[in-house]
């Protein structure tokens, strides 16, 4: 026992002797966390002028803090954790992100996550054009067109697991960088394993029996092949979440989340039932 208390006393020295790189841009993080703290607790502003004035200000005692509901995986597209690291922390780039993940599986979580990370973009899921405002955002170091490796996956599924947890953030709101921003993106890329994620509980996957029942027809036609009024594909992707008017890159993006072996922008027979089949998971 003697020798563990000693053993643990020196990792503590070890550690406390470590030169953090980031104790500068860390000291900006709690001034900045301050002044919205400041923020937080001021009272409300007074009607504006147009407006009749109240006798007095009445704060409910009836809140608490807004709280996530989606996360949003991407990958850096950079060489090393380092660099991605160093990009979130200067101001000039304009991004960021709430946790960097590296290849080693080391989590990094660099914004509390409450406060909004600016790692959306220009995004659309569904109704929500303001992705940055209710969403988490998690970096994967990964150049986009190597495999993800598994101590980093690892890890994912423990931030995924106490983030879904916490904020009780529904099955369905996993979703992809490139699934939010079909234009501009394409992170994770085909090579993410979106299954083993649904398989934990995040995320929305397809059923097994899709590949294999050929009798299903998902959407109507005729004879010739032409669609019949009623549902289409089109917009059984905008009712999963998808921004469908650039219609191409909607199915691009979903394809290289379901489907991933091929992500052309035309839909083959089992594309077609694999959308079905996710669309009335999302209901």
């Amino acid at each position: 026992m003697k020798k563990m208390t000693m053993l643990l006393a020196l990792a503590g020295v070890a550690t406390a002797c470590v030169r953090n790189p980031y104790a500068a841009t860390n000291k900006v993080y709690r001034r900045q966390a301050k002044a919205f703290a400041r923020q937080l607790q001021a009272q409300p502003a007074a009607p504006a002028d147009s407006l009749p004035a109240t006798p007095y200000w009445v704060g409910t005692v009836n809140f608490n803090l807004r709280k996530p509901n989606y996360v949003i995986i991407h990958h850096t597209a950079q060489k090393s954790t380092e660099q991605t690291l160093k990009t979130f922390a200067q101001t000039k780039t304009q991004v960021s992100a709430h946790y960097v993940i590296g290849r080693d599986g080391q989590v990094y979580h660099l914004l509390s996550d409450y406060l909004r990370a600016w790692h959306g973009g220009v995004a659309r899921w569904g109704s929500i054009t303001d992705i940055n405002s209710v969403s988490i955002g998690i970096e994967l170091d990964n150049d986009g067109t190597e495999p993800f490796q598994a101590a980093q996956l690892a890890s994912l599924l423990k931030v995924l697991g106490s983030l879904k947890r916490a904020y009780n953030i529904p099955v369905a709101n996993f979703i992809g960088h490139g699934d939010i921003a079909p234009t501009r993106k394409s992170d994770p890329s085909a090579l993410f394993p979106w299954q083993k994620l649904a398989a934990r509980g995040f995320g929305l996957w397809y059923d097994a029996a899709v590949l294999s029942d050929t009798t299903a027809a998902p959407f109507a036609s005729d004879s010739l092949g032409r669609p019949l009024p009623g549902l289409t594909p089109r917009e059984a992707l905008r009712i999963i979440g998808y921004d469908t008017q650039d219609l191409p890159a909607a199915i691009s993006a979903f394809k290289r989340h379901f489907v991933q072996t091929d992500t052309r922008p035309t839909l083959t027979e089992l594309d077609r039932r694999i959308i079905y089949n996710i669309y009335r998971k999302s209901l």
